[in-house]
C-alpha cells in the first residue's frame, strides 16, 4: 500500500541512487520502491519538472514522489513536501522543480521540510547528499506514516513556490506559435506546448497538411510540409508528421526516425515552432 517513486539525475553507475533506497527501506522494509527516472540530463531542473507532469497523475492518491535534481543542493535554497490537488506528495528542492505541477495538475499545500525532525540520523556534517539524507528519509517516513504530511514542517505559501521561466502557446493569423518543451528521447520526436485545444483555434483537422517552421533564436533550423496525422503510420516511412502525443499537446516525429538528430534540433526557451496551414 505504501509507494515511494524516485526521480534523479543521479544515473545509476554508482551507488547514489542505491544509497537512496536502503534509506527508504531501513525506515520500512514493507515500502514499494519504483523508478521514475534517474537519467534526467545533469542539473536540468526543467526536464526534472516535466518529467513529473508526464507521470505523476497516473499514480493513485497518497503515492509519494521523490524528485533530486538540486544544483543548488547545500545552498540556502528550501527544501518542501507539496500535496497536489490529485492527494499525492511530492518532496523535493524548491528550485523550479514543481512548476509544471502547479500549473498543470495543482497544489493544495506546500511545507517547508523541518530538518531539525526529518534528516537522516547520524548523517554528519555532509550537505551535498540531500537525495539520500532529506529526500529519501522524508519521503520514505511520509509514504509508511511515520509522519504525517503536517509533521513535515510548517506551511509556505503555494504563490511563493520558485517557477521556472515558462512560455506560453498562441495563435495569431490562423498560424501557431510555440515552443518545444522537451523530447520524447528514445524516439527523437519533438515535444511541444501547444495544446490540442489550441489547434481547434485554427480549425486543423487530420489529415491536412501543414506547414511547420523551427526557430533557434531567429536562426530558421527547419521548414517544411507534413501531414497532421492521429498517429505516425499516417506518414510514409522516413517522412515527417504532426501528432497530438500521449500528454495532449502538439509534437514532431519522423516515422522510424528521429527528427531530433537529423535536425540537430534541442528543447528550451530559445527553441520555437511555428505551424500553419499551407
Amino acid at each position: 500500500m505504501n509507494k515511494l517513486v524516485l526521480q534523479t539525475d543521479f544515473g545509476t553507475s554508482d551507488g547514489a541512487v542505491s544509497a537512496m533506497y536502503g534509506v527508504a527501506i531501513s525506515v520500512n522494509a514493507n515500502l514499494s520502491i519504483f523508478d521514475l527516472t534517474h537519467d534526467i540530463p545533469t542539473f536540468n531542473i526543467w526536464e526534472a519538472s516535466y518529467r513529473l507532469q508526464q507521470t505523476v497523475s497516473y499514480w493513485p492518491e497518497e503515492t509519494v514522489f521523490v524528485s533530486v535534481v538540486d544544483p543548488g543542493v547545500g545552498s540556502d535554497r528550501l527544501s518542501a513536501v507539496v500535496k497536489t490537488e490529485a492527494n499525492q506528495y511530492i518532496v523535493t528542492p524548491d528550485n523550479g522543480t514543481l512548476t509544471h505541477i502547479k500549473h498543470h495538475i495543482g497544489i493544495k499545500e506546500v511545507r517547508k521540510i523541518d530538518e531539525t525532525i526529518n534528516r537522516l540520523p547520524k548523517s554528519g556534517e555532509s550537505y551535498t547528499f540531500h537525495g539520500r539524507d532529506v529526500y529519501a528519509y522524508t519521503g520514505a517516513r511520509l509514504a509508511s506514516k511515520v509522519i504525517t504530511f503536517e509533521q513535515v514542517g510548517p506551511v509556505l505559501k503555494v504563490e511563493d513556490i520558485v517557477e521556472l521561466p515558462r512560455p506560453v502557446a498562441y495563435t495569431e493569423a490562423n498560424t501557431i506559435y510555440g515552443n518545444i518543451d522537451i523530447l520524447d528521447i528514445r524516439f527523437g520526436n519533438l515535444w511541444t506546448n501547444i495544446s490540442r485545444t489550441i489547434c481547434e483555434e485554427v480549425s486543423m483537422k487530420y489529415g491536412e497538411l501543414m506547414e511547420v517552421t523551427i526557430m533557434h533564436h531567429d536562426k530558421e533550423v527547419y521548414k517544411g510540409g507534413m501531414i497532421f496525422g492521429r498517429s505516425f503510420s499516417d506518414s510514409r516511412l522516413g517522412e515527417p508528421v504532426v501528432y497530438v502525443n500521449s500528454l495532449d499537446n502538439l509534437a514532431v516525429a519522423i516515422n522510424q526516425g528521429s527528427f531530433a538528430e537529423t535536425y540537430q534540433i534541442e528543447t528550451g526557451l530559445n527553441w520555437m515552432i511555428r505551424i500553419r496551414k499551407t
